[in-house]
């Protein structure tokens, strides 16, 4: 037995009715989705990590979600692993015809761009199986990370021209929005008033990163490190003191972040 039909077999076994594992039987396809999710960031985080040998078992992790959702869908006789397979065989070889056929694509850049267009073509052809019409924002998954979803989303309008064409223009739109949360805020708003006009700030920022050819995902990942390792500076001062930051003014915390950027120049 290979080790795929080794995997899929102790899937079944744990799935089984009888003398299968408690958990794993009353998972459904909505149930697992933040275990993928959570498996999916895991695997970006070993790599950010470089960490090949934590890679290898969150790849793992990750082929185990697939494997589940076939198995699942096996039982109520939707689809199987094989089905799966064949799925992505099939799309893969329809969007390589420069590999897999006779034609020709010179470059990178090339490929990328005939790549979307028979990913658009796809969509097309959905919408038309579903009886509804088609849509440039067809596919862009709702379930997406924010930050993603929307810069997914400006990269599809700006295909067919629905986008600011230099960012000094983005920079306005970002000091526009900046003005109307100081409004809100002197107004006394509701939060929803406040996440609305928030919501506009984070999108704008994501249009602002896009035109820098930045990705905003990663570019508050990267924040959100730096955050952490200068946090932790300012508690291993602190500790070197015999205090916590609890024990500590806002000021001198204040002070110990900027000892900590200093530190890191």
């Amino acid at each position: 037995m290979n080790k795929i039909d080794q995997l899929l077999d102790i899937m079944a076994r744990l799935r089984d009715p009888k003398d299968g594992c408690p958990w794993d039987r009353e998972q459904t396809f909505a149930s697992l989705v933040p275990h993928t999710i959570e498996e999916a960031y895991e695997v970006a985080d070993a790599i950010a990590q470089g960490d090949t040998d934590e890679l290898c078992a969150e790849l793992g992790d990750l082929l185990f979600q697939v494997v589940f959702y076939a198995q699942v869908a096996r039982e109520t006789g939707q689809f199987d692993f094989d089905d799966v397979v064949a799925a992505i065989v099939g799309k893969i070889v329809r969007r390589h015809p420069h590999v897999f056929g006779e034609a020709k694509i010179a470059s990178a850049a090339d490929q990328s761009l005939a790549w979307e267009e028979r990913k658009a073509a796809e969509r097309a052809e959905r919408a038309k199986r579903e009886d509804r019409p088609a849509s440039i924002l067809d596919g862009v998954a709702r379930t997406l990370p924010g930050l993603t979803r929307a810069a997914k989303l400006q990269n599809r309008a700006a295909r067919v021209g629905f986008d600011w064409p230099h960012i000094n223009q983005v920079m306005e739109k970002l000091e526009e929005e900046t003005a109307e949360i100081h409004a809100e805020i002197a107004q006394g708003a509701a939060p929803e008033r406040m996440e609305d006009e928030i919501g506009d700030l984070l999108f704008v920022a994501v249009n602002l990163a896009r035109h820098a050819n930045v990705d905003a995902e990663a570019a508050l990942r990267v924040a959100c490190t730096k955050f952490e390792r200068r946090f932790r500076r300012i508690e291993a001062l602190l500790g070197e003191q015999g205090r916590t930051p609890q024990e500590a003014t806002l000021g001198e915390m204040d002070a110990l972040w900027d000892r900590a950027k200093g530190e890191e120049r």
